[in-house]
């Protein structure tokens, strides 16, 4: 135990450290500002180590039921996520006696775990990755008596939080309003890619000879839209005849194996490469060889809420997009991004068949985004309120 310095303990339930790149990426700033910093995750997805310290944070991780699509499903998976974050949390408190506790939301359950350390001084910070409520809403289609459980768990960690992280403005106000925060207690972090070396060299080779590239990377669950983009390619390829653009969609989930279906159904495997989740290396060199990226996330009040990582990602090395018309896209691509204003798979194909065709566009939109980016929305501009968060909630 090292009492020299603050401890913290940072939960996170749907995804392992390091992938969780948000999670890694506060992580190491909070290690770099002098705390030492303890991780707790789950395992999956080849991060199977019970426990291991990674650049000096220690990471601890418990079994989790598999992730699910149903209600039954996400019971058992929250249940048998609570109960390894309960003695693990147990085990933190007995060898680093942490300070602060940093809860990455979903779910909103974790304050369960949390809040008994309260009495021993301990402060809770709610990291709001996601807003719950409408998450559920934008899954399942519907409200009821779950819908306003989620509200209630939501509205329960907000309670005990002393301090709130937010993702972006739209989550700021809804910790302000729904949450009953003062604004003084919220904390805009934004999510961003901390990515130091854009010179990774084009390979021609991605586009199979063709005229163009056009990529996705980020998950493929059932609220990402990625069948969007597919269906976008049966319109471009075999409906409207063009034989010019290659598509690249990089990153797994719970829907890859139904999108790698639609594909193969819509004869399109010779036009549609999805490798699964890649090295950064191979991500890389993508994001400098394609002509834009595509953002798919279904216009619905849960995605208008969100910061897109693959938005930033695509900016960081000036490529333009094609979007559906989102709050926070909109504020995060600004003019680096074409909007297409409905959830039309036929619209978002011609919104990427009339970018391709205007070359002098495509590099003007890709310039303001890479400025914008760097000026506005890059990682270290992050690290400085997420320093003044835990800055304000130690006092």
């Amino acid at each position: 135990m090292n009492k020299e310095k603050p401890c913290v303990c940072i939960i996170v339930e749907n995804l392992p450290v390091p992938l969780d790149r948000r999670v890694w990426q506060q992580s190491c700033a909070l290690r770099d500002a002098g705390y030492e910093v303890v991780v707790i995750c789950p395992q999956m997805r080849g991060f199977n180590e019970s426990e291991e310290v990674i650049d000096d944070i220690q990471v601890y991780r418990h079994w989790i039921s598999e992730e699910a699509g149903e209600v039954g499903g996400f019971l058992r998976e929250y249940s048998s996520a609570l109960w390894g974050e309960f003695k693990l949390l147990w085990k933190a408190w007995r060898r680093h006696r942490f300070d602060i506790v940093h809860l990455c939301n979903p779910p909103d359950l974790l304050f369960l775990v949390a809040a008994p350390y309260k009495l021993t001084g301990t402060r809770i910070i709610y990291d709001v990755h996601d807003i719950c409520p409408e998450m559920f809403e934008a899954k399942f289609g519907k409200r009821g008596l779950l819908y306003w459980a989620v509200r209630a768990a939501e509205w329960a960690t907000h309670f005990f939080a002393d301090v709130v992280i937010a993702t972006n403005e739209s989550v700021r106000n809804i910790a302000l309003s729904r949450g009953g925060q003062v604004p003084d207690n919220v904390f805009v972090v934004r999510t961003a890619p901390k990515i130091t070396d854009t010179r990774a060299e084009p390979e021609p080779a991605l586009k199979k000879t063709r005229k163009h590239l056009v990529s996705y990377v980020g998950v493929m669950g059932n609220a990402d839209g990625v069948r969007y983009i597919i269906e976008a390619a049966h319109h471009l390829v075999n409906i409207s005849g063009r034989d010019d653009i290659q598509f690249l969609l990089m990153g797994s989930g719970p829907e890859y194996d139904k999108l790698v279906a639609l594909r193969n159904e819509l004869g399109l495997i010779d036009f549609i490469d999805l490798p699964g989740r890649v090295s950064n290396e191979f991500l890389f060199t993508a994001l400098q060889t394609m002509d834009l990226g595509v953002s798919s996330d279904p216009i619905n009040p849960y995605n208008d809420h969100c910061t897109m990582n693959k938005v930033l990602e695509y900016m960081t090395f000036a490529k333009p997009q094609v979007m559906f018309d989102l709050k926070e896209g909109r504020f995060s691509a600004g003019d680096a991004a074409r909007y297409v204003p409905e959830n039309s798979a036929q619209a978002l194909g011609q919104a990427i068949a009339d970018l391709l065709d205007d070359p002098e566009e495509r590099e003007r939109m890709g310039r303001l985004g890479h400025e914008r980016f760097h000026s506005l929305l890059n990682w270290e501009k992050s690290v400085d309120q997420l320093k003044a968060a835990y800055t304000y909630a130690l006092g």
